[in-house]
């Protein structure tokens, strides 16, 4: 019978292991209970992984027993039935297309935090000791609208920007610069080239922890020039149906401006131009000629461009595929927008 003893046992043991789930929980991005990536969480105190698991194990181990023994089980019911618990976890772990904390390199952890904090969405004085971690919440508390290592509504972000970074050396809204900016306020520097981080890897490991079995949705958007020499770093959740036209207007436009005034420069040198000279206005036109037709595609949807966010990152991002470099998210953007022409996805607040 479940005495009252047992009774307060399984409630003890299952109040500890949630309490420590949720401790691993703090380090990984998307959950609910966030409040720094790994290589900074143990500034907060009781993050340790390899502890921390090794005591959920204990007590998955103390409730089993507890378990077993008010049903009755002998000796090989409990194998069996340890096996086949083996056997569903591994099967889960399948299932789930998410990054935990301890899957995440800590390196791109610590590096999409800090783009995170630059677009305003988390709060870097978590790390500092600036703000104090809230207390651990009750179990049966109501979930939370955002983590706690969200930015409050009320804070003064790292940086005010228009919704739009870009990737582009000496802009005051560059966000490489802006990632540098971040870690050292928090004392974290990393020996990586982050410009070509940005560039190469972090879309690829940001689409993957931001996506969950079928679900994908990437809350930072690149959108580029052909060559991925220049990048609009779009934030969905503060995008509106003036974005494009912000990024048009305060980046495109200037950054075309900048490179046609260095093409005449170079021009203007004429036969005093050296042969390095000759291979960068050669460059230099092909990068205008990237960057209007980029401009072009942005001012050809821009117009009609209504987003809402009711209707998810998918839909919405899907009108923009063609200036996505990730191969893998510009095929699922296009055919999902092949699905709102042919007016699969009718109900959409996009396609009406």
């Amino acid at each position: 019978p479940l005495n009252t003893s047992k009774c307060t046992e399984l409630a003890r043991l299952g109040r500890r292991a949630w309490s420590l789930k949720r401790r691993l929980d703090t380090a990984t991005e998307t959950s609910h209970a966030f409040l720094l990536p790994n290589g900074l969480s143990v500034r907060l105190g009781g993050y340790d992984p390899s502890a921390i698991k090794a005591e959920l194990a204990y007590i998955q181990a103390e409730i089993d027993a507890i378990a077993f023994d008010l049903y009755g089980f002998s000796e090989t019911d409990r194998e069996m039935a340890e096996g086949g618990t083996q056997q569903v976890d591994a099967a889960d772990a399948d299932e789930e297309n998410e990054l935990s904390a301890d899957e995440a390199p800590p390196l791109d952890a610590l590096l999409s935090w800090a783009a995170g904090v630059a677009f305003g969405r988390f709060d870097w004085r978590l790390a500092t000791g600036e703000r104090d971690a809230p207390e651990e919440p009750d179990p049966f508390d109501p979930q939370p609208a955002q983590s706690p290592g969200m930015l409050p509504d009320e804070a003064v972000p790292f940086h005010q920007h228009p919704g739009v970074l870009v990737d582009d050396s000496g802009h005051n809204h560059d966000l490489p610069r802006l990632i540098e900016a971040v870690l050292e306020r928090v004392d974290a520097p990393v020996d990586r080239d982050i410009r070509r981080w940005l560039r190469r890897d972090f879309f690829k490991y940001h689409l993957q922890q931001y996506s969950k079995s079928r679900r994908k949705a990437p809350i930072y958007w690149p959108l580029a020039t052909a060559s991925g020499d220049y990048t609009l770093w779009v934030y969905y959740p503060q995008l509106t149906s003036q974005t494009l036209f912000k990024a048009i207007n305060d980046f495109v436009e200037p950054k075309i401006r900048e490179v046609v005034e260095d093409i005449a420069a170079l021009r203007h040198s004429g036969a005093n131009r050296s042969r390095q000279d000759e291979r960068r206005l050669e460059a230099l036109v092909d990068f205008e000629a990237e960057l209007n037709e980029l401009r072009d595609k942005l001012l050809s949807i821009a117009p009609n461009y209504k987003p809402d966010h009711d209707d998810g990152v998918q839909i919405t991002a899907a009108p923009l595929w063609h200036l996505f470099r990730h191969t893998p998210w510009r095929k699922v953007l296009k055919e999902t927008w092949e699905r709102l022409e042919r007016g699969d996805n009718d109900w959409a607040k996009l396609a009406i």
